[in-house]
């Protein structure tokens, strides 16, 4: 029955129903429009095309960094770039996301980086969350690579039961950031602060070592995906960025903590973060590879870039500038 043949038979009557009912529904539609003070942020992944090459950037969380924990340089001018740039800030620290990236290339998944999983409480951890969240399983993943053995990047490849989170994969690391982490006259040597943090590589590191997954790589050897190894030292002794070509004159650099403070290191590119194993060796990384990811145009992805993370690199005077990335819609797939 239409709403006008109903009031044309219940008279005054039918009207103060119908109306009623039509505020109620009025009432009802508005406190549903109304979005909840509580609700999560967006899920925490994104798709960028690098020709040939789906980006998935995975966030993990976000740690603050003091700046206290910055070295080799002026107070006056972090204070100046941190206002200039609107970074938020809280009382413990600037704000710093934490990211990995699945690279895709046909029917292959590569994970660079895993996320801190709970190795730094509840902030943090949220990678294989996001990954689900984007479409993919676990399980789908072929490989781990990991720039270097830091808790934010390799606890992640382990579950909250212990066991191995991508049961299918082989975590990669190079030799030399394995040998550094597994010897104990370093961890002696490191500063009283940093030495849970080896205790933590190896129980990351041992169930895949059991199960035969776990691939000590040198410079020689070829990684999965065609990806190439670049050597970043400095942050660690072996920390290791990653080149991903996808193809038609496009390619990504991954390099992992190659900059932690992006509203200071861009800039000034001398700056130091207190943490690094070499201050003047990591300095040389960083020069290094904004200098040649300006000259090549490539893609950047970085794990404490602001999320997603992904951009390019300009040169800006003598130093360089963060250029994030666009928002936009995936090609569709040929």
């Amino acid at each position: 029955m239409s709403s006008l043949s109903f009031l044309r038979r219940t008279g005054h009557r039918g009207w103060r129903a119908w109306a009623a009912g039509l505020a109620a529904t009025v009432a009802i539609a508005a406190q549903a429009a109304t979005p909840a003070s509580d609700l999560p942020q967006v899920p925490g992944y994104y798709r960028q095309a690098i020709g040939d090459v789906r980006v998935t950037a995975l966030f993990d969380g976000v740690v603050p960094l003091g700046r206290s924990q910055l070295v080799g340089i002026d107070k006056a001018r972090v204070d100046a770039l941190m206002t200039d740039r609107h970074v938020p800030e809280s009382p413990q620290g600037m704000q710093t996301a934490v990211n990995a990236y699945l690279v895709q290339r046909g029917n292959q998944l590569v994970l660079i980086d895993a996320g801190t999983a709970k190795c730094f409480g509840d902030a943090l951890g949220h990678v294989q969350e996001n990954l689900r969240q984007s479409g993919y399983k676990p399980e789908d993943v072929d490989a781990v690579l990991l720039t270097h053995a830091h808790p934010d990047h390799l606890c992640g490849v382990l579950d909250v039961q212990g066991t191995m989170a991508f049961p299918n994969a082989t975590v990669w690391l190079a030799e030399s950031e394995a040998d550094y982490w597994q010897d104990a006259r370093s961890e002696r040597n490191a500063p009283e602060a940093a030495r849970p943090l080896f205790g933590m590589a190896r129980r990351a590191l041992s169930p895949y070592a059991a199960a035969g997954k776990l691939r000590r790589f040198g410079a020689a050897d070829t990684l999965p995906g065609g990806i190439v190894a670049m050597p970043s030292p400095g942050h660690t002794p072996g920390h290791t960025s990653y080149l991903v070509d996808g193809g038609a004159g496009q390619k990504l650099l991954v390099w992992g903590d190659v900059v932690h403070y992006h509203a200071v290191q861009f800039a000034a590119p001398d700056a130091s973060y207190e943490a690094d194993t070499d201050r003047a060796r990591a300095i040389r990384s960083r020069k290094d590879l904004l200098a040649q990811a300006t000259r090549e145009k490539w893609w950047v992805a970085g794990a404490h870039l602001p999320f997603p993370g992904l951009g390019h690199v300009r040169a800006e005077g003598k130093a360089f500038a963060w250029v994030p990335v666009e928002f936009s819609p995936l090609p569709a797939e040929r």
